[in-house]
């Protein structure tokens, strides 16, 4: 029997994809309406995702084949939704990012913010979750990880060192000091054993071995928690927000480009800015305590084990040597991104994109043309300061330095499969509009208008909140959006009121090693178990949903209009919204 058991989990990914659209079939056979089977194509790729029967990316391919061949969409249509302008925002950025990685950029950033802030305590693990926080913004923030998880942990090497006088400086270089590919076998960690104690009183020394033992938990756990607050600040820190973005402009295609990177920033940056504050705290008082005058290192006795933290820094700073062209190149044009993307259509002032012709009251330009234009860019200029230099492998002949970013470097880290996911997540919105899916649905969710609008939001935050620690986000935003858009209209609410805050509830992954990669690696390194990540994240997902929801409640009104229902989302279905009626999110006075 055992032997059975066994072998029906070592196939249990055949076994899945097998037999889960059999048990599916009665619906489309018994209802054979459009409704039906796109409900049966969702369905079917909803517990696919769930499961990972089949990677994430093929399960998303599954719309071209399924939605043909039920007679929902064309074909043609449904491959046009695999390669729409989000997906150009999301490789543009990406390859710019890749730009940033590739030159060490976000190495140079990371530890000169360290030397600034300094290595006690309190301000050690702030300055690693505002570094972390600022390079998942812009870079993913499964890179950032990996980059700063090695940073940390060899800090905190030297950090908990005891002091031996002179012997102490043996801190200053560290060979297993490697930032470039984080391996856990290279960690000081223990797996939560506790360090061998040397002879001595015996009672001082385990205390202190647990709480540098507490102190390195709540270090490992800061990076990989700022990694994922940190990628909601911006439209390109994240993909949730990306597929916020392309199914806003797929269900209401007429919606004025309502979600750009400057109105996104405006509404994201404070909640990540309050979110994360509020993160450190907790992370200090669970796994430093209530003595703040030595977590903020005012007790000055530590100082032998910090001057050799901060000599480590020091050293793999000054090993970085002076900035290079390449480097400041990408500053460069990395700047010069970030303000085209803020001045394209900022909204108290005419942008740029004004200069260029409208098509029904809509900029030609987006911020995926910004994108690739720098991108281009990236792949013309050279990387050094073009000379007569000599090719070393062929004395004699003469070198070109080569560019900012070739096509071997992009290939190698661009994630390709999460393309494929943005456009099976847009051919599911597009495939409920078609089907009729999305008016049957926002009909039965009618009943939800009594409700007040404040505790829809609060309650569909927490189910995303609950649904992407065992999901990926980008799977749990694909699915809940278009519903949520339904309702919305049902109800005539509007409907970024209620997509806003799920899809950044959709990065509150923060209680399980495999809810995202950051908390994965982080798990890898040791000296976490699953309950020491569980317990610290479950209060952390419960002030995260708080915070958006203070969000969506106040800032978010002007930013968006929220105060009505838009007339961008009106439909035939939607005529008892109109005449001016007041949105249920409308403050009371």
């Amino acid at each position: 029997m055992a032997s059975c058991w066994q072998g029906l989990w070592a196939y249990r990914t055949y076994l899945l994809v097998f037999f889960l659209p059999i048990f599916l079939l009665p619906l489309p056979l018994l209802v054979p309406t459009k409704e039906a089977y796109c409900a049966y194509a969702i369905i079917l790729m909803a517990l696919f995702w769930c499961t990972e029967a089949l990677p994430l990316a093929v399960t998303a391919l599954l719309p071209l084949i399924l939605f043909p061949l039920m007679g929902i969409t064309k074909a043609s249509e449904v491959c046009l939704q695999y390669f729409k302008d989000t997906n150009i925002l999301f490789i543009g950025g990406l390859l710019v990012a890749i730009a940033v990685e590739h030159w060490n950029l976000h190495k140079r950033i990371a530890l000169r913010v360290l030397l600034i802030i300094g290595v006690r305590p309190a301000l050690l693990m702030l300055g690693f979750m505002l570094v972390t926080a600022f390079l998942s913004m812009w870079i993913s923030n499964t890179a950032t990880t990996a980059m700063m998880a090695p940073i940390a942990h060899a800090v905190l090497n030297q950090l908990q060192k005891a002091p031996k006088g002179k012997d102490t400086e043996e801190g200053n270089s560290n060979p297993a000091f490697e930032l470039q590919e984080p391996s856990p076998q290279k960690t000081k960690l223990d797996n939560g054993q506790v360090h061998p104690v040397p002879p001595g009183p015996l009672e001082p020394t385990e205390q202190k071995s647990q709480e540098q033992h507490r102190f390195s938990q709540g270090m490992s756990l800061c990076v990989c928690y700022s990694a994922s607050i940190g990628g909601i600040a911006t439209l390109t820190g994240t993909t949730p927000n990306l597929v916020l973005q392309g199914q806003i402009n797929e269900i209401f295609g007429k919606n004025g480009n309502v979600v750009n990177f400057a109105s996104w920033f405006s509404f994201a940056f404070p909640a990540m800015v309050i979110l994360l504050l509020l993160a450190w705290l907790w992370l200090q008082v669970l796994f430093l305590g209530f003595n703040f005058r030595k977590n903020f290192g005012f007790e000055g006795r530590v100082r032998e084990q910090e001057k050799a933290a901060l000599q480590v820094i020091q050293t793999e700073h000054k090993l970085l040597g002076p900035m290079s062209f390449a480097e400041k190149a990408v500053t460069v044009l990395f700047v010069l991104l970030v303000l085209l993307w803020f001045t394209r259509e900022p909204g108290f002032f005419p942008g740029w994109a004004s200069a260029f012709p409208y098509e029904d009251g809509e900029s030609v330009v987006s911020d995926g043309t910004v994108a690739i234009f720098i991108s281009i860019i990236m792949f013309i200029m050279p990387s050094d300061i073009p000379g007569l230099t000599q090719d070393p492998e062929k004395p004699g002949k003469l070198k070109a330095p080569p560019a900012l970013l070739n096509w071997k470097t992009v290939n190698e880290k661009m994630p390709w499969n999460i393309v494929f996911l943005l456009g099976g997540g847009f051919a599911l919105a597009q495939g409920s509009e078609d089907s009729g899916l999305s008016s049957w649905l926002g009909a039965k969710l009618t009943p939800l208008q009594s409700v007040s609008a404040p505790a829809i939001a609060f309650i569909l935050c927490l189910l995303v909140a609950t649904f992407t620690e065992c999901t990926s986000n980008v799977a749990t935003t694909t699915l809940f959006l278009p519903i949520l858009a339904s309702m919305a209209q049902a109800i005539c609410l509007h409907p970024l009121y209620v997509m806003l805050p799920c899809t950044l509830s959709a990065s509150l992954a923060f209680m399980l090693p495999v809810a995202t990669p950051p908390n994965a690696i982080i798990f890898s390194f040791g000296g976490l178990k699953v309950t020491d990540m569980a317990r610290t994240g479950f209060l952390l997902n419960i002030i995260g949903v708080l915070v958006i929801m203070l969000a969506i409640n106040s800032w978010a009104y002007p930013i968006f209009d929220l105060y009505t229902f838009p007339s961008w989302a009106h439909t035939n279905t939607t005529a008892h919204c109109l005449g001016g009626q007041a949105n249920p999110t409308t403050p009371s006075p």
